[in-house]
């Protein structure tokens, strides 16, 4: 690490990030470049280029990338069904592939030696970012300074920032004391009365959603339109994947929907208690598991479902850009293709509940299902070999412990 001479800050303009800032330049008599992204976490990201200015900094980058994070990656994710040791629909985890890729387009364009972040050494964003950046380049140089330094407390934070004339912005009257993590898909919450799992959240905690007891006492009904698994309209209207997204998050949360509180397995061995927010991302896994429930041959579902945890498991550690990821996504993407319809839900204080589901490439038939007489498409009779045939076994196993 002696010979960097540039650096590539994943830069917030917060304190944390403004201190590594300093400690970058400090340790190693470097420049550093900042890249600030816009993912929809619903800050205003100029005071962040007008705070690194102040601090020297020559080069700044700062991005939209709302579309691309949420077309390329969230999408992708969702055709899935994703989700998390059952609860977790992976907010957090599906943004970090995205800002690794571009801190390392970043530093090839500057030519920078290193790339750097403030993820902690406890948690999985470090294992992320860093998973990520060596599988796009694998001679970029990571420096992680929460590994390396001793500001291992915030009253060590605070005496750096006093030491070094580092602007520390009060926290306003009222504003939350859990640590939070936003983007278009999710807002998460940890800290403060979550660290013990017993504790219920306080209510003034969520801010993206109504309680469900405080929703609308009227039912919200809406049709989305499916085209080769993705939403592509909501209620006749056509949006790009950011602005349906953001919709969904505000029908959503108006509705009581998206939030849960559960304990997690880390990757780096530890459990986490955290609550999270994802009304968009609650109604599109409903919706787009209930398209696939006419659309998806049984068998291709049922495989979609055995392989849904192991490809969950893959974007929590870190590892989207790993090439068991990409097969899976290939096999997933290939099961797509007639995954094109409508559906209607019913959204009702935190429910969402399918009321309807329409496709031009349907295997539902109402001849073949119907309790009415049958029209020649099946034969009832038929199920009793069926039926003889698979109770063969049993009953050889039956004999065998008699």
């Amino acid at each position: 690490m002696n010979d960097i001479k540039k650096v590539v800050l994943a830069y917030s303009g917060g304190l944390d990030t403004s201190i590594i800032l300093t400690w970058l330049q400090e340790q190693y008599n470097c420049e550093v470049v900042t890249f600030t992204a816009d993912i929809g976490q619903g800050e205003e990201l100029e005071p962040a280029r007008i705070k690194a200015e102040q601090m020297g900094i020559k080069e700044i980058f700062i991005e939209d990338l709302t579309e691309e994070f949420v077309s390329d990656y969230v999408y992708p994710m969702f055709r899935a069904n994703t989700i998390y040791e059952g609860e977790y629909l992976l907010g957090t985890a599906i943004a970090r592939p995205l800002i690794s890729k571009r801190l390392v387009e970043i530093a090839r364009q500057t030519g920078a030696d290193a790339i750097a972040h403030g993820a902690t050494g406890k948690g999985n964003d470090q294992v992320r970012f860093e998973l990520g950046a060596y599988a796009l380049n694998p001679d970029i140089k990571i420096i992680a300074p929460w590994r390396i330094w001793g500001l291992n407390s915030r009253d060590a934070l605070l005496d750096y920032a006093k030491q070094h004339h580092i602007p520390v912005e009060k926290k306003p009257s009222g504003k939350s004391l859990y640590s939070m993590d936003a983007n278009l898909l999710h807002i998460s919450y940890e800290g403060d009365n979550l660290e013990n799992p017993y504790n219920e959240p306080y209510d003034d905690m969520w801010l993206w959603s109504k309680s469900p007891q405080n929703a609308p006492d009227v039912a919200t009904y809406i049709e989305l339109e499916f085209l080769n698994g993705d939403i592509i309209s909501i209620d006749n209207k056509k949006l790009s994947p950011a602005k349906m997204l953001k919709k969904l998050n505000s029908i959503g949360g108006d509705n009581g929907i998206g939030r849960v509180d559960i304990v997690e397995n880390r990757f780096v061995g530890m459990k986490a208690r955290g609550c999270y927010e994802t009304p968009g991302g609650t109604i599109m896994l409903k919706a787009h598991r209930a398209i696939e429930s006419i659309t998806l041959d049984r068998e291709a579902a049922h495989l979609k479902d055995e392989l849904m945890p192991r490809y969950a498991k893959l974007i929590y550690n870190g590892l989207w850009w790993s090439p068991e990821r990409k097969m899976l996504q290939a096999a997933i993407d290939n099961t797509q293709k007639n995954v094109t319809g409508f559906v209607k839900l019913k959204l009702y204080k935190g429910n969402v509940i399918v009321v309807g589901r329409k496709s031009e490439y349907s295997l539902f038939s109402e001849d073949v299902a119907s309790f009415e007489d049958d029209k020649g498409s099946y034969d009832q009779k038929d199920a009793t070999g069926f039926i003889n045939l698979h109770a063969l076994r049993l009953k050889l196993l039956n004999q065998n412990n008699a």
